[in-house]
């Protein structure tokens, strides 16, 4: 039928580089790498490997947000760091839970859901939503139930936003990127998450991995990136991505989620030393297996 979307079962393998290059030699570095695909009722992650040629020790364990963290040291000096994962991963987009057609503001804002979602309510500096878009927030949403309102927010951030690789950073605000009207996926996340929860809809920021193709063929390998979108809680959680506007189904690969992006950022770390200036270079390649 022209216009349905039909959700099926894809299998991956994603390969994640990231290299680093110092300008001199650090003693030794501790790292945290969140790059592991989600277990999750429509995802099944069949295998996850981590390759980190300085490592001296590996140990994974789960966070507090529920993400799968893998931590290593690299305890002699170097000046480069490679750090190589790989994963095969189902997800089965038919079963994500469907979002729903009408949710109410009083199922949303009971004394019960403020106290067990707190944490995805609150606004940080990085997903403060401006004046501005609280206005037009306001006129996006006047009139409409939680559901509509939700999916109102992630319309406006999408239709009023430009996407355009490196107009921003880690570390931008989503007030900086609003300001702008630019900005990438991540840019996009927060300001949808921190408009919605201005409303009073908890929403979260997820981290992961995004198909760039709208009908992968199998055996293709093709160059891809980290992807960001949210989602919202409406009587349970419910994904959206406002960067593409598109329904979150087989083409996703979730890794984690948290209040932002610093709770899911891939690799970060810490070195002994004084390097002046640090170069990264990171490759992402999916191939569709079946």
């Amino acid at each position: 039928m022209e216009g349905v979307v039909i959700a099926m079962a894809a299998r991956y393998r994603i390969e994640h580089v990231s290299s680093y290059r110092y300008d001199q030699a650090v003693t030794a570095s501790f790292n945290e790498v969140r790059l592991t695909p989600a277990a999750l009722p429509w995802q099944y992650p069949l295998e996850s490997t981590l390759r980190a040629d300085q490592a001296t020790w590996q140990y994974r364990y789960v966070d507090y947000w529920g993400t799968q963290v893998r931590v290593f040291e690299a305890q002699q000096p170097h000046r480069e760091l490679v750090v190589a994962t790989s994963s095969t991963v189902e997800v089965d987009g038919g079963r994500r839970p469907k979002l729903p057609t009408s949710f109410g503001w009083d199922e949303v804002r009971t004394a019960a859901v403020g106290d067990d979602l707190a944490e995805y309510l609150a606004n940080s500096p990085t997903t403060a939503p401006t004046e501005e878009l609280v206005a037009l927030v306001g006129e996006a949403t006047a009139g409409l139930d939680a559901a509509g309102s939700a999916q109102a927010v992630v319309r406006l951030v999408n239709e009023t936003m430009t996407y355009l690789p490196g107009s921003t950073g880690v570390h931008t605000l989503a007030g900086e990127a609003w300001s702008e009207r630019s900005g990438v996926c991540q840019d996009y996340a927060h300001l949808a998450v921190g408009a919605l929860r201005h409303l009073g809809i908890p929403a979260r920021y997820v981290s992961g991995y995004l198909h760039p193709k709208a009908q992968p063929v199998v055996g293709d390998t093709v160059q891809a990136e980290s992807h960001a979108w949210i989602q919202t809680w409406l009587g349970e959680w419910y994904d959206h991505d406002p960067t593409n506007l598109s329904e979150v189904l087989e083409r996703h690969v979730q890794i984690g989620t948290g209040r932002e992006y610093g709770d899911v950022t891939p690799l970060k770390g810490i070195v002994a030393g004084t390097p002046a200036t640090t170069d990264l270079e990171v490759t992402v390649t999916i191939t569709r297996l079946a």
